[in-house]
């Protein structure tokens, strides 16, 4: 089984504009806007390898509704902000689309159909260039609320910009991606097979798993409000929440200065300088 990283994060919003300039005013550089043709609208924020995915609905009219084994990510993200704002799906490296789904398949999960697709993308300085992707999507029975799947971007040489990856704020990269949920013990088989990642560490405040960029934390609502000073999400019974990510930055003083500048809060607590997801679109950030 291949170890994966993350990739991305898709951060669901119901109003993208607001949350773009929520997000510049925390100190990073937000790419355009761009438009996907099923209804779907997003900004990224680069990073070192990981890019956050901040995407709204921009045609309703547009989104297909998913038919047989088919993954439809508008209606997914539609449907997600029907209940709640946040991080709705983890999304995990890929080298190879069809390793991915054979791993997948022998871990018992339910593998949906292969998706690729290509656009257009606008660098810094104006120019144009292709980009394309092959998705491969795989649901987590034990958590439908959110999307899961597998990335390969086919020309990494023309999405990723040292511009873009260049925050006002310092940061730098992807620590962490905090789920929360009442069991963690039963979320490691899918999670196992998702990052690729057999071992894992367990304590009394969760399940840890290490991945080739960035480690995953699984902890009960509890744990999350000891170790980042703020109430974590509302969950269901046996359901789960992406509460948080956190972030590498060069200097947390300094992402303390550009947040008390533009009247943005957060809070001090044991895993680093936190805005809290409950006043910032659902998903709380970690600077450390």
């Amino acid at each position: 089984m291949t170890a994966r990283g993350f990739d991305h994060v898709v951060w669901t919003v119901r109003d993208l504009a607001a949350a773009a300039r929520f997000l510049e005013r925390a100190g990073f550089r937000v790419t355009p806007r761009a438009r996907h043709p099923w209804g779907t609208e997003n900004h990224l924020v680069q990073l070192d390898g990981f890019f956050i995915e901040l995407l709204g609905i921009g045609d309703a009219a547009l989104i297909p509704e998913a038919v047989g084994n088919t993954f439809s990510f508008g209606a997914f993200n539609r449907d997600f902000l029907k209940a709640r704002e946040g991080a709705s799906m983890v999304v995990m490296e890929s080298r190879d689309p069809a390793a991915d789904r054979h791993d997948f398949e022998r871990a018992g999960l339910h593998v949906y159909a292969p998706f690729s697709f290509g656009r257009e993308a606008r660098l810094p300085d104006g120019e144009i260039r292709k980009v394309g992707f092959d998705l491969t999507f795989v649901r987590n029975d034990s958590d439908p609320a959110h999307g899961f799947f597998t990335c390969r971007n086919r020309y990494p040489e023309n999405f990723w910009s040292a511009e873009y990856q260049t925050h006002p704020n310092g940061v730098t990269g992807l620590e962490s991606v905090v789920i929360v949920c009442d069991e963690p013990a039963e979320q490691h088989i899918f999670y196992a097979a998702l990052t690729g990642q057999r071992e894992m560490r367990a304590t009394s405040l969760g399940i840890t798993i290490e991945t080739p960029r960035g480690r995953l934390h699984l902890m009960p609502p509890s744990a999350f409000a000891a170790l980042y000073g703020s109430e974590a999400p509302a969950i269901a019974p046996g359901g789960s929440a992406i509460a948080a990510l956190g972030l590498r930055t060069r200097d947390r003083a300094r992402v303390a200065g550009v947040l008390e500048e533009a009247s943005l809060d957060f809070v001090e607590a044991p895993e680093g300088l936190v805005m809290p997801a409950g006043d910032h679109f659902g998903l709380a950030l970690v600077f450390v």
